[in-house]
C-alpha cells in the first residue's frame, strides 16, 4: 500500500475509534474554538471517515468502509483511538463489540493500516480504568508503565513510528489538534520513552503552577481555600508529572492548580492512583514520592532551609489578608 496515496481531492483521510471509555477526550477536543474542529479538519484538509458522535452514515456503508480501509482499497492516513482496549472476558473481547465482532480485532485491523496511530486520552495510551479489571483493559502500546499493551512493543505504523501517546483525563484540545497538524505536516514528533511528545509533555505541571513560589518556600496547606502548596498535604502531584496544563491553559483561562484543587497526575501511566486524590502519602511529613532526580536527604535539609527562610508575605497567604 502506497501510505502517500491522497484521495481525489487530495485530502488526508482520519478515522477516530472510540473504545473503552467516556467520550470525555472527545467533547474536550469539541470545545476547541481556534479554530473549531469543523475549520480545523478543512484547513488541514483531512477528510473524516469516522467518528461516533458526528458522523452520519448507515451499518451497511461503515462495513463497506471498514472492508475498504482493511483491504488497502481505502487509504487511512490517521488513526485516532479514544478509550482503552476492552480484552474481556478471558481475552475476547466481547465485553466491547462492533457488528458482532470484538472491537479490538478492528483496531488492529486498522492500525496496521494507518500511516500514524494516536492513543488519545489516559485510558487509550496506558489502560486507564478498568487496567486492573475484569475487563482486561489496556492502552495500544503499553499497560500502565509496561511497553507492550495491546498492539506490542515492535508495534509501528506506516510511518515507522510507535503509537503516538496523547495522555490526560480528558487529553487538552490543543495537543491532540496539535499532534494532528504535526503528522499531517510530516514534522518533527519527539517522544518521550512513554511515546508522548516532548512538546506538550517535556515539562512538569508544576513548572507553570501559580503555586510554584509557595511549594519551593514549603508554605503548605491543610486545608483546601488558601493560596500555599498542595503538595505536601493535600495530595497535589503537579512536581511528579509531565503534562502540559499550565503551559495550555483549559478555555485558555486556568487549571486545576489555579483554581485550588490538587494536580491528580492524569497523565501518568498509572491513572487512577489506588490511593486518596486528596492526601498527600508521606513520610515524616514528606512525600513519599519526590521528583525525578531528588535525593530525600537532601530534600529534607533543603526544604527546612527553605521554610526557615520563607518570606513574610509568602506565610501571610490566608485570604483576605
Amino acid at each position: 500500500m502506497d501510505y502517500q496515496t491522497e484521495t481525489e481531492d487530495g485530502a488526508l483521510t482520519l478515522y477516530w475509534l472510540q473504545s473503552g471509555g467516556c467520550g470525555g477526550d472527545t467533547w474536550s477536543l469539541f470545545n476547541s474554538d481556534l479554530p473549531n474542529m469543523a475549520e480545523f479538519f478543512e484547513t488541514l484538509n483531512i477528510d473524516l471517515l469516522w467518528h461516533a458522535s458526528i458522523s452520519n452514515i448507515g451499518v451497511a456503508d461503515r462495513q463497506t468502509l471498514h472492508e475498504a480501509i482493511l483491504s488497502g482499497e481505502r487509504k487511512l492516513d490517521i488513526l485516532c483511538v479514544e478509550g482503552s482496549v476492552i480484552r474481556g472476558p478471558s481475552g475476547t473481547g466481547m465485553f466491547d463489540t462492533q457488528f458482532g465482532r470484538p472491537k479490538k480485532d478492528l483496531l488492529a485491523g486498522l492500525a496496521k493500516q494507518a500511516r500514524y496511530v494516536l492513543a488519545v486520552g489516559t485510558c487509550a495510551s496506558f489502560g486507564g480504568v478498568g487496567a486492573d479489571g475484569e475487563i482486561e483493559a489496556t492502552g495500544l502500546q503499553f499497560h500502565k508503565w509496561d511497553s507492550g499493551g495491546f498492539l506490542g512493543k515492535k508495534f509501528r505504523s506506516g510511518s515507522g513510528m510507535p503509537v503516538i501517546n496523547l495522555p490526560g483525563c480528558p487529553c487538552h484540545p490543543g495537543v491532540v489538534a496539535g499532534a494532528i497538524q504535526t503528522v499531517v505536516s510530516e514534522g518533527a514528533l519527539e517522544l518521550t520513552p512513554y511515546h508522548m511528545p516532548l512538546e506538550w509533555y517535556g515539562t512538569m505541571v508544576h513548572q507553570g503552577c501559580t503555586r510554584n513560589e509557595y511549594h519551593e518556600y514549603r508554605v503548605e496547606e491543610k486545608e483546601f481555600g488558601e493560596k500555599g502548596c498542595l503538595f505536601f498535604y493535600l495530595g497535589c502531584h503537579g512536581p511528579l508529572v509531565y503534562g502540559p496544563c499550565n503551559k495550555l491553559l483549559w478555555n485558555r483561562r486556568s487549571s486545576k492548580t489555579r483554581v485550588g484543587v490538587p494536580c491528580f497526575g492524569c497523565t501518568r501511566p498509572d491513572f487512577p492512583q489506588q490511593y486518596p486524590f486528596f492526601k498527600t502519602r508521606n513520610i515524616e511529613g514528606i512525600p513519599i514520592e519526590l521528583p525525578d532526580g531528588v535525593n530525600r536527604a537532601h530534600y529534607l535539609a533543603y526544604k527546612g532551609i527553605a521554610a526557615a527562610a520563607a518570606p513574610k508575605r509568602l506565610k501571610l497567604r490566608k485570604t483576605g489578608i
